[in-house]
């Protein structure tokens, strides 16, 4: 697995550098035949160390973890453990997505875009030509995305080892393009239009 560690105002040591590069091969032995590459990233806020690790597991199957201590080699520690623990909750169903992979449908293509919202001019002083109080949205980032043909199980599994906050598919028994989505009180909610209108 190719694995690139980097610092963001962060010397690293190589002590350091082979600790992320042996865990990670043996997490990536211990549920996959063959992970593709990951990406740690530490860095200093204030008092402590944060960690942020992306591994690539296969097509379209992200692992996320992040973490934070005193030092770098804790915050790293912190990460990888929330990488195993979704590995662990997950294992049976991980290790049979690699196996299954090969004989998925190709995901459909997409474009993942990040929005930044443009404040609101002050008060009485409208922009030049425009409405009073209204609000506009700048493309900031752009980046090739899939849609998998996945179940809702599935759908919330990848989400959860991404650690992401939502996630859009094509449900595998409708054909519909759902959306599953961790709620502000911890729950997980799931868009599906196939479910029809209320009578």
């Amino acid at each position: 697995m190719q694995i690139t560690v980097s610092g963001k105002q962060v010397d690293l040591s190589d002590a350091l550098r082979t600790r992320v590069q042996t865990n990670l091969d043996g997490i990536a032995a211990k549920y996959f035949d063959h992970a593709l590459d990951a990406q740690v990233t530490f860095s200093r806020a204030r008092s402590f160390f944060t960690c942020d690790i992306n591994i690539r597991a296969g097509r379209g199957l992200l692992l996320r973890g992040e973490g934070e201590a005193a030092d770098a080699h804790g915050a790293f520690d912190d990460a990888a453990e929330h990488i195993a623990k979704r590995l662990r909750r997950y294992r049976r169903r991980v290790n049979d997505h690699a196996r299954d992979i090969a004989n998925r449908e190709r995901p459909e293509a997409a474009r993942q875009y990040i929005l930044r919202q443009e404040e609101e001019p002050a008060e009485g002083r409208p922009a030049t030509g425009e409405a009073p109080n209204a609000t506009y949205a700048t493309v900031i980032a752009e980046a090739p995305a899939e849609i998998a043909l996945l179940s809702v199980g599935d759908a919330v599994m990848r989400m959860d080892l991404a650690d992401a906050s939502v996630l859009m598919f094509r449900n595998s028994a409708s054909g519909e393009l759902n959306v599953v989505y961790r709620r502000s009180d911890g729950n997980i909610g799931w868009i599906d239009p196939s479910g029809g209108a209320a009578a």
